[in-house]
């Protein structure tokens, strides 16, 4: 049975295994991770602008989802936008990446944000299998 709750300090160890399988554009640093990126995105959860869960199994995290929550001029209200997803591999396909969006979904609700986006290419029919519907093409630049 998988169990989504909010993300911990000591889940810092399983996220970063995870993050390192996930991760295609950009290469973790482990100690930027815990030094700056980590407790940041805690402390922004913990403030309510952003939404970070952990799926777990047996007691051991196999999932997590970071999702930011952002004040829109357009929309009148908050967006909550989903930006990393990841299961471990054996695991995918049996729910666990869904529970993480069902949950977050609903912390959305509970936050009164107008919406939640995913700009993603990769999991479009994943997405949309659960709801979601294209609206625009993302576009990023890097300051890199």
């Amino acid at each position: 049975m998988t169990t989504v709750r909010d993300a911990t300090p000591a889940d810092a160890d399983d996220i970063y295994r995870l993050l390192s399988a996930f991760a295609t554009s950009y290469r973790p640093d482990r100690a930027v991770f815990d030094a700056t990126t980590f407790p940041r995105i805690i402390e922004a959860a913990s403030a309510g602008s952003a939404e970070f869960l952990v799926a777990e199994q047996n007691s051991c995290v196999v999932g997590y989802l970071l999702a930011v929550r952002m004040p829109t001029l357009f929309a009148g209200a908050t967006i909550l936008e989903l930006l990393e997803l990841t299961v471990a591999e054996p695991l995918r396909g049996r729910g666990t990446g869904s529970a993480l969006i069902r949950a977050a979904q609903a912390k959305a609700r509970e936050a009164k944000d107008v919406e939640v986006t995913v700009p993603t290419r990769r999991a479009a029919g994943f997405s949309r299998a659960l709801g979601f519907h294209e609206t625009a093409i993302h576009l990023k630049w890097s300051t890199t």
